[in-house]
């Protein structure tokens, strides 16, 4: 298959899981033979400031892990939305998290801005520490040929810490949920 060069940024609050998210989606592209670089954001930012990865999946080699703008950005909380929209190209994707995203909405025409109750996605299975696996599942219905199913389920076996992977089902049915919800949003546009 054909993949194009994807160029993603997820931020939220430090605790979100945002550099999960990033591990996954590069360990889920290494299993498809795609080329992956992953920058963390650590520092103050872990204790409840805006925490963000940047993520480059290529076909081809990447000349560069550095995102200016990003194809798509993953916002978990307001103040993700505010720094990181202006980031998105255009014709880009931003998923922001309605659950937190309150206040500070996004404001572009000329990017594809999608709305997510992650959060409480996350909640209807009992923990609101996986609003990422709901993003990451409306990320992978709006770009198909982001990933499948088996190889994000196999990068969660690979990543997740063996005494946290009975958590895993779980993860999935979030991140299946996600995708889900995208899909119905897509369907009323």
């Amino acid at each position: 298959m054909n993949y194009p060069t994807e160029e993603i940024i997820i931020a939220g609050f430090g605790g979100q899981g945002i550099l999960l998210a990033g591990r996954l989606l590069c360990v889920a592209a290494m299993r498809q033979g795609r080329q992956v670089s992953h920058i963390p954001s650590y520092g103050a930012e872990m204790r409840g400031g805006t925490a963000n990865c940047s993520v480059v999946l290529s076909a081809e080699r990447i000349a560069s892990p550095v995102i200016d703008m990003a194809t798509a950005v993953i916002a978990l909380n307001g103040p993700s939305v505010a720094k990181f929209e202006p980031r998105v190209r255009p014709g880009g994707i931003l998923i922001w998290n309605s659950s937190l995203c309150k206040k500070i909405l996004p404001e572009r025409t000329d990017i594809q801005s999608i709305a997510i109750p992650a959060t409480e996605l996350s909640l209807t299975e009992g923990t609101e520490r996986a609003a990422n696996m709901a993003a990451i599942g409306a990320l992978m219905a709006l770009k198909p040929k982001l990933m499948t199913e088996n190889h994000f389920s196999a990068a969660l076996d690979e990543v997740v810490s063996e005494r946290n992977r009975r958590y895993n089902p779980v993860n999935l049915r979030i991140m299946q949920a996600g995708y889900e919800a995208a899909l119905a949003i897509i369907k009323k546009n």
